[in-house]
């Protein structure tokens, strides 16, 4: 028995000092939902009614971004949620909890904030992104994806990628196409322009798809059933990286030569060579559910997870 217990602390230790841990780390306001990177600037979403800008050479925030409190049932002042945030030139893109479970979507710059949708509309919005200065990308949990007009307040478009519920979509770089995760599995790419159906591609994932990435035609995926799966557009093949637990999180260098995915239930991080599929590292430092994995270059990447740090690593 002494030796099957010196042999489990070895085994531990070993594992433990395999681990690569952060290198910085920078503390939001409250816990992280969503994170940006431009230009030497980290935009942090957090719970606690508010985005924070990092500096990350300071490593400090420079700029705190609030929004009003709502008020929940009860009819109490509670902190509201903002799901996610984007940039686009001067601007920032804040989708956030309003009453009664629906949802507002604000655009801040250096000459204030102002209202793109309020409650009015009535709308279940759990994603929103530029598209281009003067539209913005909306995925509903119907998973009614829309194409809105910041200036005149219309949808340009609206089409249900399926009746499954809404994960994620992430845009590829141009922000020509749209990819789709929801509980089905399946993944649909949309053109931007007009929301045309492009492609489905399934199979892979057997169950919910919690997040994408899309990068130099390449998407990878990560579900319920413990898969991350790459996808490669161009030549049309697919295969997936088994976790130990269920992949909350993925991402993708900008290349594309890099994966990443949450995969253990200890809130690491696995990076890996697209292809050749050989591990680089595991990543560690995470006290809870990863939500997200941002790459800013192909060396340098920062790691969110349901509290308020959020990592950043060099890849070894």
């Amino acid at each position: 028995m002494i030796k099957i217990i010196m042999l489990i602390s070895v085994s531990l230790g070993l594992y433990a000092s395999s681990l690569i841990m952060p290198q910085k780390t920078y503390k939001a306001n409250g816990a992280v939902t969503d994170i940006a990177y431009k230009t030497g600037k980290l935009y942090v979403a957090t719970s606690a009614s508010c985005v924070d800008v990092f500096d990350i050479k300071e490593n400090k925030i420079v700029k705190t971004i609030k929004i009003p409190k709502i008020k929940d049932f009860m009819g109490d002042e509670i902190d509201a949620k903002v799901y996610s945030v984007d940039t686009l030139n001067d601007s920032i893109l804040l989708l956030s909890q309003a009453e009664h479970g629906y949802r507002k979507v604000d655009i801040h710059n250096d000459k204030g904030s102002s209202t793109v949708l309020d409650i009015s509309e009535k709308l279940y919005i759990a994603k929103a992104k530029f598209l281009d200065k003067d539209t913005i990308l909306l995925g509903l949990l119907s998973n009614d994806i829309i194409s809105y007009d910041i200036h005149t307040h219309k949808k340009n478009w609206m089409v249900q990628a399926s009746q499954s519920k809404f994960s994620n979509f992430q845009l590829n770089e141009d922000k020509s196409k749209v990819v789709i995760a929801d509980e089905s599995g399946d993944l649909h790419i949309l053109s931007t322009k007009d929301g045309s159906l492009i492609k489905t591609l399934s199979g892979e994932n057997l169950d919910n798809v919690f997040q994408v990435d899309y990068k130099n035609n390449f998407i990878i995926s990560g579900g319920q059933d413990r898969r991350a799966v790459v996808y490669d557009l161009k030549s049309k093949s697919a295969y997936f990286k088994q976790s130990s637990f269920i992949v909350y999180s993925v991402g993708l260098s900008p290349s594309a030569k890099i994966g990443a995915y949450a995969s253990d239930e200890n809130n690491n991080v696995t990076l890996f060579k697209v292809s050749t599929q050989s591990k680089l590292g595991v990543y560690g430092g995470n006290s809870m559910t990863i939500t997200n994995i941002l790459f800013i270059n192909e060396k340098e990447f920062f790691i969110s997870s349901d509290d308020r740090i959020i990592n950043f690593y060099t890849l070894k």
